[in-house]
């Protein structure tokens, strides 16, 4: 049985950077621990921006976009776990989303439901953590965000993949 709320977590489009795989991993413990649903994000835009796509729509271009990434977003499963883990897990469910549109309004729309939990990652360095999703979900967010740090070493799969 679930808990009220899920644990919603942002994977980055670009590269799966280290603070993005730590955000998932740190998400899944989470959500394992509280027998909560896993809400597993990664959001995407045009390269060429919204503003020129929509100057000159193609829709073959969007599914393309698209599809690539769903491929990145299975590829930080892959990372961080080994795979997608098949549907229960420990008490909660996986659900994956890709969802067109900046990264901060569309996780903060998604982790909206009273309870719910918003993990992102954050890089390291001085002032770490202050990127312009971090500075969207901090003024937007309506519930808790837990930032977390991206680490230095590669990381390896958890056991929570494919069984």
């Amino acid at each position: 049985m679930e808990t009220e709320g899920r644990v919603v977590v942002g994977v980055s489009g670009a590269d799966g950077s280290r603070a993005s795989l730590a955000a998932l991993r740190a998400a899944a413990r989470e959500a394992r621990w509280g027998g909560r649903r896993l809400v597993v994000v990664l959001a995407w835009e045009p390269p060429e921006g919204e503003a020129l796509y929509a100057r000159w729509p193609d829709r073959e271009w969007a599914r393309h976009w698209e599809r690539a990434a769903w491929q990145r977003l299975d590829a930080a499963f892959d990372s961080v776990f080994g795979g997608v883990p098949a549907g229960v897990w420990a008490g909660g469910a996986v659900e994956r989303r890709v969802l067109r549109g900046p990264a901060g309004p569309v996780l903060c729309g998604v982790a909206s439901r009273p309870g719910d939990l918003l993990v992102i990652g954050a890089r390291g360095g001085r002032r770490w953590g202050r990127g312009r999703v971090r500075r969207y979900v901090d003024a937007h967010a309506g519930g808790a965000v837990m930032v977390v740090r991206g680490l230095r070493r590669a990381l390896r799969p958890s056991g929570l993949g494919r069984r």
